[in-house]
């Protein structure tokens, strides 16, 4: 009896050990594999080396925002223009939304009046136009998109920039907003209606100018390499002189009316064609036809704009191109901008455009791709295509829907109210848009282990800093791509507060009190300092 007590003891103590043994094996193994995932790299900044000077990230109100903002309630379309708008800050310190510094309004071309005559079957994709057959202007049309205008003056958005896709449709060739099946590149618009044009959209310039809101760009023609043949939207292709033409009567006219606003062009379809004609030479070679030599078009800013699209993946390209891009820029002393972009072409990382993705995937890739636009093109301002998207696809930031899981993408039900949704594309944007302001230089910055090859660090951690020169305030942008956690050395620099945005978090506020932050997995952060 008492050997089987015994027995029983030493087994009940053996058990205890080997079960306290387990837990202190665990705290090592658990103590060695963060050691590991968060192995200490110190950032070196250089505010001697400065880059360009940022203008500002913006948004564009095509298409969705005419129904939500004419027909939805008061209170979902407040919350969705402070979402995009805002500059203030939670009680808890955290961002209320991403406060975007340029809005792109979109000049409608009449599609809307023309109804099912128009061809284009998504009412969504058809819009109004200020004009008539008869050459009469009324103001009171686009009441959606005028609603957002108004909201982002309200809430002091920086810069504001129309833009035209289409001649208004009782001008067009095929008196329709699409091109059709024109192959020759042309543009769709009669040729003596070509003033007509330039004369619309500078009235249109003019007019916002009387309700204090002042386009500080005009962009008149959207993607001229595209054909534009199918009904889907509307659009012209153009050749580089039929842009130059527009772009020389609206330089007399914006003169003529005392204007300040400045002409941009490009809006290339395929930064490619900003450098090469790749494959359409009366539409390539942007930077060289429109800036080797002086065209005479004084209101032109000295800006180049194309869309990043079919150029983001794989991530050779994404380099490469921008490169590439970079060398041609320099050559012209010309600056350059990102001016519309969203997820069409296929990737391994997150697939194609098709399904709306909320989650931190498409905005960890987005992020990668303004951070390369920005430090490899030198990009001054970086633009997403569209602001409310109302379709299963990565085009939006923020997201519309019935609310109705057994109907969710019913167009004419969404037209008079539904549901809208936040993404982590939008807080990742914010991580740029609402800290990196309009006049802010980008600084030199980077890894002090600069073993890995730039392609190896577009997997890992890459870093953009930002700086206020007037107030020495400083902004490091931190995407942590990979699966592990980074701790960095910061003390290089005095970082005081850092902005998260991750799988839980959209841009929280974290207090920064020691030299050593840690870069979780799969975020993208935004330090803000000061420079020692």
């Amino acid at each position: 009896m008492r050997k089987h007590k015994a027995n029983k003891l030493y087994n009940t103590l053996q058990i205890s050990v080997c079960k306290q043994m387990f837990v202190l094996l665990t705290l090592v193994i658990f103590f060695y594999s963060c050691k590991s995932s968060s192995k200490i790299d110190k950032i070196v900044i250089d505010k001697s080396i400065t880059y360009q000077t940022i203008e500002g990230f913006g948004a564009s109100d095509a298409w969705r925002c005419q129904f939500v903002g004419e027909n939805w309630s008061s209170d979902k379309k407040e919350k969705i223009a402070e979402l995009l708008f805002s500059k203030a800050l939670d009680n808890n310190g955290n961002p209320k939304g991403i406060g975007l510094s340029i809005w792109r309004f979109y000049i409608g071309a009449g599609t809307k009046e023309q109804g099912d005559a128009s061809e284009i079957k998504n009412e969504w994709r058809r819009a109004e136009s200020f004009v008539d057959e008869a050459g009469n202007y009324d103001w009171n049309k686009q009441k959606g998109q005028q609603w957002f205008l108004n909201k982002a003056k309200q809430y002091d958005v920086d810069k504001f920039l129309a833009f035209s896709i289409s001649a208004p449709v009782q001008w067009t060739l095929n008196g329709k907003g699409y091109n059709g099946d024109s192959k020759t590149g042309d543009i769709n618009l009669q040729p003596d209606k070509f003033d007509d044009y330039a004369q619309f959209m500078v009235d249109v310039v003019n007019h916002f100018k009387t309700k204090n809101i002042f386009f500080d760009y005009l962009s008149p023609i959207n993607e001229p390499q595209w054909d534009w043949e199918k009904k889907t939207q509307e659009g012209t292709p153009a050749t580089n002189n039929d842009i130059l033409m527009i772009s020389k009567l609206l330089n007399n006219k914006l003169e003529e009316s005392n204007l300040s606003t400045e002409i941009v062009i490009g809006e290339s379809a395929d930064l490619r064609w900003l450098y090469s004609d790749y494959g359409k030479p009366e539409r390539g070679n942007q930077i060289d036809y429109f800036f080797k030599e002086n065209k005479g078009v004084k209101n032109l800013k000295n800006t180049i704009s194309g869309h990043s699209y079919f150029t983001t993946w794989p991530v050779d390209s994404l380099i490469g191109i921008r490169q590439k891009l970079n060398t041609k820029l320099k050559e012209q002393n010309l600056d350059y901008w990102q001016s519309e972009f969203c997820i069409l072409e296929k990737t391994d990382d997150i697939g194609g455009g098709s399904k709306r993705d909320l989650s931190m995937d498409t905005a960890l890739y987005v992020a990668r791709v303004i951070h390369a636009d920005l430090t490899l093109a030198n990009a001054s301002s970086w633009q997403w295509w569209t602001a409310i998207s109302n379709a299963d696809y990565k085009d939006g930031l923020i997201y519309i829907d019935t609310g109705n899981k057994n109907d969710l993408f019913n167009l004419d039900a969404m037209k008079l109210n539904g549901e809208f949704h936040d993404s982590k594309l939008l807080w990742a944007f914010g991580n740029y848009s609402k800290f990196v302001r309009p006049e802010m230089k980008r600084i030199e910055i980077g890894l002090e282990s600069n073993y890995k090859k730039l392609k190896e660090s577009y997997g890992d951690v890459i870093l953009s800093a930002y700086i206020d020169e007037n107030t020495s305030k400083l902004v490091v942008v931190a995407i942590n791509y990979g699966d592990k956690n980074k701790t960095i050395d910061v003390s290089d620099c005095q970082i005081e507060y850092k902005y998260e945005t991750s799988k839980d978090k959209n841009l929280e506020l974290e207090k920064v009190i020691n030299k050593e932050i840690i870069l979780n997995r799969r975020t993208i952060s935004t330090l803000i300092g000061s420079v020692l």
